[in-house]
């Protein structure tokens, strides 16, 4: 049986007046299994050639921050269910690190369609 999920590409812009940007993880949901997760995969190489001067370090702080909400594990989201939390993590942000328009798809195992994603959006080719 495959259920719905929803997606999204976890971004970094770093410098957002240029709007360009790299691709670092995957926040995916599936409620029928409750499964929220993120996977980050930040490539220090390409995020340096948008920007020499970027403060990798801060970027990888935010980027934890994906993991640990969807864990529930601390922060405003303690508590909150995981479609809240889904929701939350991907209302719209003008910052460095934010995510992009939430897509849906149809999956029999929401870890493996993470991983997926991850090779398919994040990973350099």
């Amino acid at each position: 049986m495959r259920d719905v999920y929803e997606y999204a590409v976890i971004r970094v812009v770093p410098r957002v007046e240029r709007g360009e940007l790299i691709n670092a993880g995957v926040l995916l949901y599936c409620q029928p299994r409750d499964y929220l997760c993120a996977g980050i995969e930040l490539d220090e190489t390409r995020l340096r050639a948008l920007d020499a001067h970027a403060d990798v370090e801060g970027v990888r702080h935010a980027l934890g921050a994906y993991p640990r909400s969807c864990l529930g594990e601390e922060g405003p989201l303690t508590g909150e269910s995981l479609g809240s939390r889904f929701r939350w993590l991907t209302a719209p942000r003008s910052t460095i690190v934010q995510t992009g328009p939430v897509h849906a798809g149809l999956t029999t195992d929401p870890e493996a369609e993470l991983e997926h994603l991850l090779a398919r959006l994040v990973r350099a080719l």
